[in-house]
């Protein structure tokens, strides 16, 4: 078995490799990721309140997701440039743990997958709301980073057992 056998992103010489998708099937492909930042009181209330002294913390961090899904195979080594048809950013407010939940919705009709453009978004998102509130609240913690759900391409549709 060659290395290009084994491994889809090593050569025959063991050196990096993209993926060749040519000859793979334009299908509608969709994916869902989520992550969490968890802060202190005061960072959430300010944020809850639209009070950061830097502006609308969470209207500038769903840009940012959107534009982190569009960028991502600047980031992401061997990542495929993708035309997405839709990138939406959600956030949830959850009172009982001072934490807002992300959430990343990626689509288009092309010949790879969209998680990685899911997870960019989601975890662009967390690090400008990072950004944002760090002078209030140094210590947050991003957590929960992962893929959702994930529809089309080869390797089919499935999701997560439980999506909160």
């Amino acid at each position: 078995m060659t290395a290009q056998e084994k491994f889809s992103h090593i050569n025959e010489q063991g050196k990096a490799n993209m993926v060749d998708v040519t000859e793979k099937q334009i299908t509608q492909r969709q994916a869902i990721a989520e992550g969490y930042i968890k802060m202190s009181q005061q960072a959430f209330d300010l944020l809850k309140n639209n009070q950061h002294a830097k502006g609308d913390v969470l209207s500038v961090a769903q840009i940012a997701g959107i534009q982190g899904a569009k960028k991502c195979s600047d980031l992401i080594p061997l990542c495929h440039p993708l035309m997405l048809s839709k990138v939406q950013i959600e956030f949830q407010i959850l009172d009982d743990s001072q934490q807002v939940r992300i959430q990343a919705l990626c689509k288009l009709s092309g010949q790879t997958g969209v998680e990685m453009e899911a997870l960019t978004a989601v975890s662009v998102a967390a690090l400008t709301l990072f950004d944002m509130c760090k002078a209030v609240d140094p210590l947050m913690e991003i957590s929960g980073i992962r893929v959702l759900k994930k529809q089309g391409g080869k390797s089919g549709d499935w999701q997560v057992e439980k999506v909160k």
